[in-house]
């Protein structure tokens, strides 16, 4: 009877320990969410323009992160969770053009309380299979009420191109049983490929738009300052016709 009270105790404790554990990762994302919303508001009110097209996010399930650690051949703890699970957070960031994906990697890095762990370009070196996205681990503080936690979170950025094509490879990959025909997987290659000259078409295209507006406003400038000009000679002849008849 008390050997049961024990371990009923004892799961009780662990099952408190797990929840707060989980509910660190939710909170780390509701802060990332928080910054991201902060940065798309100052963005579009500085240059009129929204880079963050869409953001998601998700918290693995503990079922998820008991196989991977696992598959790890890690110790089963907290702990080693919390030190080589370091996904268990995922932000999912998709923009417009390959050019928001630096600047907005740039906007993260320059936060004073993110720490970047670690960045993989799979932009500048594409995974064997065309996958394409900038992946980041960094490292956020959240402060609970008895303390403060430094979790981990992982960060992806991608174009709608890139997204589009990789949730389209994450279906056939797991309805093939992760076993995709070569076929596929060549045309798969071939779609990344597409994808890539589309994001680098539409990037030169945004860019012959704004260098276009801003000759436009440079004109209007332009206009602007030549109408004072002509309208500041009335007023210094007025002045010189009033001076004199003084």
């Amino acid at each position: 009877m008390i050997s049961e009270q024990i371990d009923f105790k004892d799961i009780k404790k662990l099952k408190l320990e797990m929840t707060r554990f989980m509910m660190a990762y939710k909170f780390a994302l509701d802060e990332m969410n928080t910054k991201l919303n902060i940065l798309k508001e100052e963005f579009n009110y500085i240059h009129d323009y929204n880079p963050i097209e869409h953001v998601s996010s998700r918290v693995k399930s503990p079922e998820s992160i008991f196989k991977k650690i696992l598959k790890k051949g890690c110790p089963l703890s907290l702990d080693s969770i919390k030190h080589n699970i370091r996904d268990i957070a995922g932000l999912r960031i998709t923009v417009s053009f390959i050019s928001d994906i630096y600047k907005l990697k740039n906007m993260l890095e320059s936060q004073k309380d993110i720490t970047i762990i670690e960045t993989k370009d799979y932009i500048k070196h594409p995974k064997p299979n065309g996958y394409q996205s900038l992946h980041m681990i960094i490292e956020i503080p959240i402060f609970m009420s008895d303390r403060e936690e430094k979790v981990f979170v992982e960060v992806q950025i991608r174009t709608i191109a890139m997204d589009f094509w990789a949730s389209l490879e994450h279906k056939i990959y797991y309805k093939y049983n992760k076993e995709i025909p070569e076929n596929l997987v060549q045309e798969l290659k071939e779609a990344a490929t597409t994808a890539n000259a589309l994001d680098l078409k539409m990037e030169r295209l945004n860019k012959e738009i704004l260098e276009h507006k801003a000759a436009e406003q440079k004109k209007e400038e332009t206009l602007i300052t030549i109408n004072e000009d002509q309208f500041r000679l009335p007023l210094n002849l007025l002045e010189s016709l009033i001076q004199m008849k003084n």
